[in-house]
Protein backbone atom coordinates (compact mmCIF):
# COMPACT_ATOMS: atom_id res chain seq x y z
CA UNK A 1 0.00 0.00 0.00
CA UNK A 2 0.77 3.17 -1.16
CA UNK A 3 1.97 5.83 1.38
CA UNK A 4 0.87 9.28 0.72
CA UNK A 5 2.29 12.58 2.51
CA UNK A 6 0.03 12.56 5.43
CA UNK A 7 1.12 8.87 6.39
CA UNK A 8 4.71 9.77 5.44
CA UNK A 9 4.14 12.98 8.35
CA UNK A 10 2.88 10.55 10.62
CA UNK A 11 5.62 8.50 10.74
CA UNK A 12 8.13 11.08 10.69
CA UNK A 13 6.59 12.55 13.48
CA UNK A 14 5.60 10.00 15.97
CA UNK A 15 8.76 7.92 15.31
CA UNK A 16 11.38 11.52 16.42
CA UNK A 17 8.63 11.89 19.04
CA UNK A 18 9.43 8.41 20.79
CA UNK A 19 12.80 9.40 20.54
CA UNK A 20 12.54 13.25 22.04
CA UNK A 21 10.30 11.11 25.07
CA UNK A 22 13.21 8.59 25.80
CA UNK A 23 15.86 10.45 24.53
CA UNK A 24 17.92 10.33 28.35
CA UNK A 25 17.51 6.63 28.14
CA UNK A 26 18.45 6.18 24.89
CA UNK A 27 21.66 7.26 25.29
CA UNK A 28 22.59 5.93 28.78
CA UNK A 29 21.65 2.35 26.69
CA UNK A 30 23.58 2.96 23.48
CA UNK A 31 26.63 5.44 24.97
CA UNK A 32 28.77 2.62 25.54
CA UNK A 33 28.33 0.71 22.59
CA UNK A 34 31.50 -0.16 20.37
CA UNK A 35 30.61 0.15 16.86
CA UNK A 36 34.57 0.24 15.71
CA UNK A 37 34.19 -1.80 13.35
CA UNK A 38 31.73 0.30 11.58
CA UNK A 39 33.55 3.32 11.75
CA UNK A 40 37.04 1.36 10.46
CA UNK A 41 35.15 -0.08 7.64
CA UNK A 42 33.66 2.91 6.55
CA UNK A 43 37.03 5.06 6.83
CA UNK A 44 39.50 2.16 4.89
CA UNK A 45 37.25 2.57 1.79
CA UNK A 46 38.10 6.11 1.59
CA UNK A 47 40.39 7.09 -1.39
CA UNK A 48 42.30 10.76 -0.33
CA UNK A 49 44.39 12.16 2.19
CA UNK A 50 42.61 12.61 5.32
CA UNK A 51 41.38 14.72 7.29
CA UNK A 52 37.95 13.23 5.40
CA UNK A 53 34.86 15.60 5.76
CA UNK A 54 32.20 13.28 7.15
CA UNK A 55 28.04 13.03 7.77
CA UNK A 56 27.13 11.31 10.65
CA UNK A 57 23.74 10.10 9.04
CA UNK A 58 21.38 9.88 12.60
CA UNK A 59 23.83 10.75 14.57
CA UNK A 60 21.40 10.28 17.77
CA UNK A 61 23.29 11.99 20.47
CA UNK A 62 27.00 11.88 19.16
CA UNK A 63 28.72 9.23 20.15
CA UNK A 64 30.14 8.20 16.87
CA UNK A 65 30.47 11.88 16.26
CA UNK A 66 32.56 12.73 18.63
CA UNK A 67 34.85 9.53 17.22
CA UNK A 68 35.14 11.20 14.34
CA UNK A 69 36.53 14.36 15.45
CA UNK A 70 38.75 12.70 17.60
CA UNK A 71 40.23 10.71 15.01
CA UNK A 72 40.66 14.52 13.61
CA UNK A 73 38.29 14.42 10.79
CA UNK A 74 35.59 17.09 10.08
CA UNK A 75 32.54 15.89 11.44
CA UNK A 76 29.04 16.92 10.71
CA UNK A 77 26.37 15.10 12.58
CA UNK A 78 22.35 15.30 10.55
CA UNK A 79 19.52 14.21 13.26
CA UNK A 80 15.89 14.86 13.23
CA UNK A 81 15.41 14.39 17.21
CA UNK A 82 15.51 17.32 18.74
CA UNK A 83 16.89 16.42 21.85
CA UNK A 84 19.40 13.93 20.13
CA UNK A 85 20.53 17.24 18.20
CA UNK A 86 21.49 19.46 21.23
CA UNK A 87 22.57 16.16 23.59
CA UNK A 88 25.17 15.67 20.05
CA UNK A 89 26.14 19.62 19.51
CA UNK A 90 27.00 19.60 23.49
CA UNK A 91 28.72 15.99 23.48
CA UNK A 92 31.01 16.00 20.75
CA UNK A 93 31.11 19.89 19.97
CA UNK A 94 30.53 19.45 16.23
CA UNK A 95 28.17 20.93 13.95
CA UNK A 96 24.87 19.37 13.88
CA UNK A 97 22.36 20.19 11.23
CA UNK A 98 18.63 19.02 12.43
CA UNK A 99 16.67 17.67 9.60
CA UNK A 100 13.69 15.04 8.81
CA UNK A 101 15.35 12.06 6.97
CA UNK A 102 12.27 12.23 4.33
CA UNK A 103 13.06 16.24 3.72
CA UNK A 104 16.68 16.59 3.76
CA UNK A 105 18.64 19.20 2.41
CA UNK A 106 22.18 18.39 1.84
CA UNK A 107 25.32 20.29 -0.37
CA UNK A 108 26.36 18.54 -3.41
CA UNK A 109 29.43 16.60 -3.36
CA UNK A 110 30.27 17.58 -0.24
CA UNK A 111 31.17 14.75 1.93
CA UNK A 112 34.13 12.17 1.73
CA UNK A 113 32.18 9.96 3.63
CA UNK A 114 28.38 9.30 4.75
CA UNK A 115 27.79 7.29 8.00
CA UNK A 116 24.69 6.04 8.52
CA UNK A 117 24.90 3.79 11.70
CA UNK A 118 20.96 2.60 12.69
CA UNK A 119 19.37 5.27 10.92
CA UNK A 120 18.06 4.47 7.58
CA UNK A 121 16.02 1.15 8.97
CA UNK A 122 13.49 3.97 10.16
CA UNK A 123 13.03 5.09 6.50
CA UNK A 124 9.86 3.28 4.73
CA UNK A 125 10.37 1.53 1.78
CA UNK A 126 8.86 3.64 -0.48
CA UNK A 127 11.45 6.62 0.25
CA UNK A 128 14.25 4.73 0.29
CA UNK A 129 15.23 5.21 -3.90
CA UNK A 130 14.76 9.36 -3.68
CA UNK A 131 16.28 9.08 -0.31
CA UNK A 132 19.47 6.79 -1.47
CA UNK A 133 19.52 9.14 -4.66
CA UNK A 134 20.30 12.28 -2.43
CA UNK A 135 22.97 10.65 -0.01
CA UNK A 136 24.80 10.22 -3.10
CA UNK A 137 24.82 13.01 -4.53
CA UNK A 138 25.53 14.62 -1.33
CA UNK A 139 29.01 12.18 -1.90
CA UNK A 140 32.11 13.82 -3.67
CA UNK A 141 32.62 11.58 -6.50
CA UNK A 142 34.30 8.06 -5.22
CA UNK A 143 32.77 9.05 -1.54
CA UNK A 144 32.00 5.83 0.31
CA UNK A 145 28.65 5.21 2.12
CA UNK A 146 27.98 3.18 5.27
CA UNK A 147 25.01 1.69 6.69
CA UNK A 148 24.30 -0.78 9.30
CA UNK A 149 20.43 -1.81 9.86
CA UNK A 150 18.58 -4.49 11.25
CA UNK A 151 17.77 -6.62 8.80
CA UNK A 152 14.21 -8.97 8.34
CA UNK A 153 12.59 -10.56 5.82
CA UNK A 154 11.04 -7.78 3.96
CA UNK A 155 8.39 -6.43 6.40
CA UNK A 156 8.11 -3.14 7.46
CA UNK A 157 5.50 -1.35 9.75
CA UNK A 158 5.21 -0.10 13.50
CA UNK A 159 7.39 -1.67 16.33
CA UNK A 160 7.01 -0.04 19.75
CA UNK A 161 6.36 3.39 18.88
CA UNK A 162 8.81 3.31 15.92
CA UNK A 163 8.76 2.80 12.17
CA UNK A 164 11.21 0.27 10.94
CA UNK A 165 11.82 -1.29 7.51
CA UNK A 166 13.80 -4.51 8.14
CA UNK A 167 15.23 -5.38 4.77
CA UNK A 168 16.85 -9.05 3.58
CA UNK A 169 20.63 -8.61 2.09
CA UNK A 170 19.21 -8.86 -1.75
CA UNK A 171 16.32 -6.09 -1.11
CA UNK A 172 18.90 -4.04 0.66
CA UNK A 173 20.98 -4.78 -1.98
CA UNK A 174 18.80 -3.92 -4.89
CA UNK A 175 17.63 -0.41 -3.02
CA UNK A 176 21.19 0.72 -3.06
CA UNK A 177 22.62 -0.57 -6.14
CA UNK A 178 19.68 1.18 -8.09
CA UNK A 179 20.95 4.43 -7.13
CA UNK A 180 24.01 4.26 -8.50
CA UNK A 181 26.52 2.92 -5.75
CA UNK A 182 28.90 -0.24 -6.05
CA UNK A 183 28.55 -2.52 -3.37
CA UNK A 184 32.46 -2.56 -1.27
CA UNK A 185 31.69 -4.76 1.43
CA UNK A 186 29.37 -6.25 4.01
CA UNK A 187 29.08 -7.98 6.96
CA UNK A 188 26.82 -8.80 10.21
CA UNK A 189 27.14 -8.19 13.89
CA UNK A 190 28.17 -8.57 16.66
CA UNK A 191 31.20 -10.68 15.07
CA UNK A 192 31.52 -14.24 16.45
CA UNK A 193 27.95 -14.82 17.09
CA UNK A 194 26.08 -17.61 14.96
CA UNK A 195 23.94 -15.81 12.31
CA UNK A 196 20.35 -15.84 14.93
CA UNK A 197 22.10 -13.46 16.83
CA UNK A 198 23.30 -11.02 14.34
CA UNK A 199 20.45 -8.69 13.96
CA UNK A 200 22.55 -5.84 12.06
CA UNK A 201 23.20 -6.19 8.47
CA UNK A 202 26.65 -3.74 7.75
CA UNK A 203 27.48 -2.34 4.21
CA UNK A 204 29.74 -0.32 2.19
CA UNK A 205 29.02 1.34 -1.11
CA UNK A 206 31.14 3.93 -3.49
CA UNK A 207 29.36 6.24 -5.05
Amino acid sequence: MKLNSQDLDKIADVTLDFYNRHAQDFWKGTRDHDVSQNITAMLQHIVGEAPFTILDFGCGPGRDLKVFAELGHIAIGLEGVTQFAAMARAYSGCEVWQQDFLKLDLPEHHFDGVFANASLFHAPSQELPRLLLELRACLKPGGVLFSSNPHGHNEEGWDQGRYGTYLDLETWRRFVSSAGFVELNHYYRPTGLPPERQPWLATIWRR
